[in-house]
């Protein structure tokens, strides 16, 4: 099977990147790429692995995550994210958006198609509501984001 490569406009590289990487594979094989990604969910920083009341509940997902889109000084996101390791699945949809959005502009973020998830070819080897999970992480991102914007002016 040779490399399949989409175009989707306002797919910032790395995600575009994690996207390639799943299409290329068989549906069993891109399963094993998620379970994969889990064990590269970064750990929490020291602020919020010591105060996970300021993450946010992402009331979509099966499993118990936590998440946190930031902005820094510079206009920067960083994206972090707390989900139990006996949720392989949900973690590695937290590595997704924790490696592909970490460093973007709020713009970029927010530029994200909604429809990301399902962009992942994932459909066939998770369930509904794991995708959907996933487009929880991204949509409550992008209200963080906008809430911080909104602060800030």
């Amino acid at each position: 099977m040779g490399v399949v490569t989409t175009t989707t406009p306002n797919l910032p590289p790395a995600l575009a990147q994690l996207r390639d990487d799943f299409l290329e594979l068989v549906e069993p094989d891109r399963l094993q790429l998620l379970l994969e990604l889990s064990y590269e969910l970064p750990p929490l920083p020291e602020r919020y692995a010591e105060h996970l009341e300021l993450l946010e509940r992402v009331e979509e997902c099966q499993s118990p995550v936590l998440a946190f889109a930031e902005l820094d000084d510079d206009g920067r996101v960083h994206y972090f994210a707390h989900a139990p390791a006996e949720s392989p699945t949900t973690r590695g949809f937290a590595s997704i958006l924790t490696q592909g959005i970490d460093g973007l502009t709020a713009q970029e973020v927010l530029d994200i198609p909604d429809d990301f998830p399902t962009s992942l070819g994932l459909s066939g080897v998770v369930s509904l509501l794991r995708l959907r999970g996933m487009s929880g992480m991204l949509t409550r991102a992008k209200r963080q984001i906008r809430e911080q914007l909104a602060a800030a002016r």
